[in-house]
């Protein structure tokens, strides 16, 4: 491994609790009907006869999915009132996803798989590896994403669903630019990222691979440390890391790119 593209390497030992937890949370995300309510919770909070019924499983095998989410924290659930029947309307236990949570179960997913940790366990490796491709198809629908790590936006997600994406600092003289929908805008916060309207870099889809180039910011962007020289364009690969100048102000993003089936 070229010392020059990974900054720091991570041993997470077999035998230590960090394993042992991240074996317990595959398994709650192994699941193919637990990514399926998950999927179902993003449109709102649900009860569980409801979900069996979109799942299209029992309602007690529901119950015990909706138990293991909960288990590893990424859905909660609350009183709610259920639909009006004949003897009127009832108080349910109502399932939603946390704030952030699916969020959080991505840079988790990546932070593990990045390639600066390696894991002594190849087996459990391996299973991270599935979840995580299972995960980006099933929830995310297999688009690629930044997510960014540190900072006032810490674990919110930026889709790539367009062929160039600027990125940088929000901009309220120009909000159309500014739209989150369609570039990756970091808020104000993030002092030491230039200003989206005069984009810090961009992301560039060509073919079958995702590039970076910055665009002459100030502050510069390094990928996996290694710093890139204005406007030359750096494939991207899964689990890389883009720091958006250095610092507290700085930005950091994980990427998340999804490998062809």
């Amino acid at each position: 491994m070229n010392p020059k593209d990974r900054s720091h390497t991570i041993v997470v030992e077999d035998t230590g609790d960090s394993l042992d937890e991240l074996s317990l949370y595959l398994d709650v995300l192994s699941s193919s009907a637990r990514l399926r309510i998950l999927k179902v919770l993003e449109n709102g909070p649900r009860d569980v006869r409801t979900i069996s019924n979109e799942i299209d499983t029992s309602y007690e095998n529901t119950k015990k999915h909706l138990d293991r989410l909960l288990s590893i924290g990424v859905i909660k659930k609350e009183a709610g009132l259920g639909a009006p029947t004949s003897r009127g309307i009832q108080p349910v236990w109502q399932y939603s996803i946390v704030r952030g949570g699916l969020e959080a179960i991505i840079r988790n997913l990546g932070v593990f798989s990045n390639t600066n940790v390696q894991i002594v366990d190849g087996e459990i490796f391996r299973r991270l590896e599935s979840v995580k491709k299972t995960f980006a198809k099933d929830v995310l629908g297999g688009v690629p994403a930044a997510i960014v790590m540190g900072g006032a936006d810490d674990g919110k997600i930026f889709l790539l669903k367009n062929e160039t994406i600027l990125i940088g600092r929000s901009d309220p003289r120009n909000l159309p630019v500014s739209s989150t929908e369609n570039n990756v805008c970091l808020s104000n916060s993030y002092t030491a990222v230039t200003r989206i309207s005069s984009p810090h870099g961009r992301f560039i889809h060509d073919i079958d691979t995702w590039y970076i180039e910055d665009s002459g910011s100030t502050g510069g962007t390094r990928l996996n440390n290694r710093r890139l020289e204005k406007d030359a364009r750096t494939a991207l690969h899964d689990g890389d890391i883009i720091e958006l100048a250095k610092g507290a102000s700085g930005a950091k993003l994980l990427m998340l790119i999804p490998k062809n089936p």
